[in-house]
């Protein structure tokens, strides 16, 4: 391959995040594919193994999801970066696991980037990873700035690595973000 071949995260691992019920379909659709059209390597990581079951507008039963990993078979050697997609009953699925909380603070600690959209973030407050500027789901903006982070009403946000949109009409700003900062602050 040429280096005009080359894509901007070829040689990359990252993990993107599905709970076994209620993630948002298009935001885990969407971000997964924009990561592997940029040349990455992506796993789909649950905390439980099999089939993971999205939703459509939190309400409609969508899409089924093969599992790659668990939270609890993989560690922050093995990414690159991160995905969070959003989706209420998933994202609070997701904040509730120790592994997958544990899984984003190590990452964090690496210095990797993670990207997360509407209630994603979620995950990034129980990780006690928002003390910067960011912004989630509207309804999630006392729960950012209780764990000390500054709630922005913005598209996407990029802040030290982390990347945040608000919802789904954001998706097109917030995959050419995350594409952009994690070639940049990737190995």
């Amino acid at each position: 391959m040429s280096e005009t071949d080359q894509r901007p995260l070829d040689g990359l691992t990252v993990g993107v995040f599905v709970a076994p019920e209620g993630t948002e379909e298009i935001e885990f659709a969407e971000s997964k594919q924009a990561v592997a059209d940029a040349g990455a390597s992506v796993e789909v990581l649950s905390s439980d193994s099999g089939e993971a079951k999205t939703v459509d507008d939190d309400l409609e039963w969508s899409e089924s999801h093969e599992v790659d990993a668990t939270f609890a078979d993989v560690s922050a050697d093995d990414y690159d970066a991160l995905v969070i997609p959003g989706g209420t009953v998933g994202a609070d699925t997701l904040r509730a696991n120790d592994e997958a909380v544990e899984l984003v603070g190590d990452l964090l600690a690496d210095d990797k980037p993670i990207a997360s959209i509407c209630h994603g973030p979620w995950v990034l407050v129980e990780a006690d990873a928002v003390e910067r500027t960011l912004t989630s789901y509207p309804s999630l903006r006392t729960d950012v700035r209780n764990a000390g982070g500054e709630w922005v009403d913005e598209e996407v946000v990029a802040d030290d690595g982390l990347v945040t949109s608000r919802k789904p009409d954001d998706l097109a700003a917030f995959t050419d973000e995350l594409v952009e900062t994690f070639a940049a602050e990737s190995p």
